[in-house]
């Protein structure tokens, strides 16, 4: 790349770092609160990302590339199948991809390539879950679904220390492999999360009408 490309190229990178920031900690922050984490001015994002939505699909649509290349390295594992199973979710766990599942689903409209990409990891996640299953290395009462919601429990461990959440993570994440892989005594309580219960968080939410003001006596 040239030079200006270059600079353009490490711009980019910064407005997006700051966006996840931004957004992961308070979804509802303005766009120029972005602009100031990043150390740009509002006309030099503007100029990149037409707006806060469009923002957010590129840090969704990173997310789900970042997940999806996760798949693929497990999928290539041709080893010990709980191995790659593991290192799966390690990778995702590390990738901190769920954050943008967890704090900014719903607030945007998803487009159809954020639509393809996720159908895409959906069927990756399924290939990998079916595959370890078959292996019988995993107790046989989980379900694919599950993993979404261990994933954004993980997700959920913040403190101030960023050293410090990577630690935690990896101990409860150390302590569900080990939930997963022993033979249940019982069977788990509840069915899993449904496919619609998991999709309709990405529906943005239409605003109620507001109530007309009762008239004084």
């Amino acid at each position: 790349m040239s030079g200006r490309q270059a600079q353009a190229a490490r711009n980019d990178e910064v407005i997006l770092a700051s966006a996840r920031a931004v957004f992961v900690a308070d979804p509802g922050a303005p766009i120029a609160a972005v602009a100031e984490h990043a150390g740009v001015g509002i006309s030099a994002l503007y100029r990149r990302y037409a707006s806060k939505e469009e923002l957010l699909r590129k840090l969704c649509l990173d997310g789900l590339h970042d997940y999806i290349a996760e798949l693929e390295t497990a999928l290539a594992d041709e080893g010990e199948p709980w191995s790659a199973f593991a290192g799966f979710m390690r990778g995702v766990t590390d990738a901190d991809t769920h954050s943008l599942t967890q704090r900014l689903a719903g607030t945007f409209t998803p487009t159809e390539e954020l639509t393809r990409e996720s159908e895409r990891a959906a069927e990756l996640t399924v290939r990998l879950f079916e595959r370890t299953m078959a292996a019988g290395v995993i107790r046989p009462d989980l379900e694919v679904a599950d993993l979404s919601m261990l994933f954004e429990q993980l997700t959920a461990i913040r403190v101030e220390d960023p050293e410090r959440i990577v630690q935690l993570r990896h101990r409860y994440l150390a302590l569900i492999l080990d939930s997963l892989r022993v033979t249940p005594t019982d069977s788990l309580p509840g069915p899993p999360p449904t496919s619609a219960e998991l999709g309709e968080r990405w529906v943005p939410k239409k605003a109620e009408p507001a109530k007309p003001a009762r008239a004084r006596r």
